[in-house]
Formats: structure tokens, C-alpha cells, sequence
């Protein structure tokens, strides 16, 4: 392995971990009714860590190259999808706590499935020992 993707892959790692501590955090303070889920850092930065999560996944998939990898690449990006989607409606747009934190198990559940496809790279991740 090269010295770059063992780079990338650490940062890709690190930031991954951080995304999900920051999310479970915001959503348990969302669900205990506390103001810090408004508090400015609160706001910015998450999106700096998912930028960064971002760009080091481009970065890697550069390096290994999508076709070959294309199948299990491509349900972590549909799981990526529906991982915002639940954190969205988990931290935000859930109408009641119930829904909120329904949709967030939910999100960690996902974020749970994504992490399994790209430690096992099979695209039904855990889902392969449920069958």
C-alpha cells in the first residue's frame, strides 16, 4: 500500500469516527431539549469533518479506482444517501422526539451497515451473516 492511501485512509477513518460521535452527541442533546445543538461551533463544525470525510473518499477512491470496487463503493454511497436523510429528520426535520429518535437509531444503524461494507468490502456488509 502506498503511503498516500495509507494517509488517506487514516484521515478517511478518523473523520468517519468523529462524524458519528458528533452525530450521536447532537442528537442526544437535540432529544434532552438542550441549547447546544445552536451553539455556533455546534453548527460549523460538523460540516468541516464531513468535508474533510468527503474529499479524503475521493481521494482513496482515486488511488484504488472505482470500477473494480464499484459494487461495494457503490452501497456506501446509497448508504451514504439514506444516512443524511435519517440524520436530517433525526436532528431536524423529525416533526415529534419519537420520530427523531426513531430516525436516529436508524442513522446509526446505517452508519453501522456502511461501516461493515467498507471493512468487509461487500455490498451487503453485515446483511451477508443476517441471511
Amino acid at each position: 500500500m502506498s503511503d498516500s492511501f495509507l494517509t488517506f485512509r487514516t484521515i478517511h477513518m478518523s473523520c468517519a469516527a468523529l462524524s458519528i460521535i458528533g452525530f450521536i452527541v447532537r442528537w442526544i442533546w437535540m432529544l434532552s431539549g438542550s441549547h447546544l445543538p445552536n451553539a455556533r461551533v455546534t453548527k460549523i463544525v460538523p460540516h468541516i469533518v464531513d468535508t474533510v470525510l468527503l474529499l479524503s473518499a475521493i481521494a482513496l477512491v482515486t488511488i484504488i479506482g472505482f470500477n473494480a470496487n464499484a459494487a461495494w463503493l457503490s452501497a456506501k454511497i446509497a448508504g451514504l444517501v439514506v444516512y443524511i436523510v435519517l440524520g436530517t429528520f433525526a436532528l431536524k426535520r423529525g416533526r415529534t422526539k419519537t420520530t427523531r429518535f426513531v430516525c436516529g437509531v436508524m442513522a446509526i444503524i446505517v452508519f453501522a451497515f456502511i461501516t461493515s461494507v467498507a471493512r468487509t468490502h461487500d455490498p451487503l456488509g453485515f446483511c451477508t451473516t443476517l441471511a
